[in-house]
């Protein structure tokens, strides 16, 4: 018999668990979860339903979609889902700087996928005359890919509260005033790089090569977007400059595990919506 003990598992949840063995927040997202996948079932199903039954003299989405665009989006919204995996993993072990960096990153990607669909429904409302209440078509694509658009948002914003959360100082009294003002300016950086994305995609659709897309782009106050975006950058790093050691380590794993269970699964959805909306128009 060997004279050393085996390592005890170290517990990353600290989270009381139920009868099930499962934490009790990672119980309540998957009950949430499961909810939700038939919420989303029941408005996929309708928009396939009227695809295979489409009214007469309506709307041809080969015409309307816009393949390109929307891969690219999907591309974005995956390698999103693998920054949350990491945030999670960096969490796990301690690195709370690593954890932040991917959360950061994840935020980021999820404006992207954001700013690439608000261009997308802009776009078929005004050039291709899609809307909610003029076709069938407009009304289930609409309802089904703007909910999605409604989650993404949603944990984007979550993201934000839990990026800003990872400073929080035990012994500093006016935490909770310099927060806030972290947030705002968190949010206020994120909306204008919505901004700078929307134009960028603007820029590349509206003409006919990349490299004049891009030259579009620039020439469209490009620089005062920049500098108020690296103003309120710089302002959100000051508000990040902990006064002591923060309350955020591993006995948090669970609340970012939460939000990563959230955010994948707005992932997959969102790849049974680009599947089911997208590619059958064209097998």
């Amino acid at each position: 018999m060997s004279s050393h003990a085996a390592p005890a598992t170290i517990d990353h949840h600290h989270d009381p668990s139920t009868s099930t063995g499962i934490p009790n927040k990672k119980l309540l997202m998957w009950t949430f979860l499961a909810s939700d996948c038939m919420f989303f079932a029941a408005l996929i199903s309708t928009h396939l339903i009227y695809r295979l039954h489409p009214p007469a003299g309506g709307l041809d989405p080969k015409v309307i979609f816009s393949p390109e665009l929307t891969s690219f989006s999907t591309f974005i919204l995956l390698m999103s889902s693998l920054m949350m995996a990491l945030a999670v993993t960096a969490i796990q072990k301690g690195n709370v700087k690593s954890c932040r960096w991917s959360l950061l990153t994840t935020i980021f990607f999820g404006m992207i996928f954001l700013g690439c669909q608000v261009y997308e429904f802009d776009h078929f409302v005004h050039d291709k005359k899609m809307t909610l209440s003029n076709s069938m078509l407009g009304t289930t694509f609409y309802t089904l890919t703007g909910t999605h658009g409604c989650h993404v948002a949603l944990g984007v914003l979550w993201l934000c509260l839990m990026y800003v959360r990872s400073f929080k100082v035990a012994s500093d009294a006016s935490w909770f005033g310099k927060q806030l003002l972290h947030t705002v300016t968190l949010l206020v950086a994120l909306l204008l790089s919505l901004k700078v994305t929307l134009g960028l995609v603007h820029g590349l659709q509206v003409e006919p090569t990349i490299g004049a897309g891009i030259a579009h782009f620039f020439g469209h106050e490009f620089i005062y977007i920049a500098l108020a975006l690296v103003a309120y950058g710089a302002l959100a790093f000051y508000f990040a400059k902990p006064a002591g050691p923060v309350q955020f380590n591993e006995t948090n794993a669970i609340d970012v595990e939460s939000m990563g269970l959230y955010w994948h699964f707005v992932d997959i959805v969102w790849i049974v919506i680009f599947t089911a909306v997208y590619l059958l128009e064209y097998l």
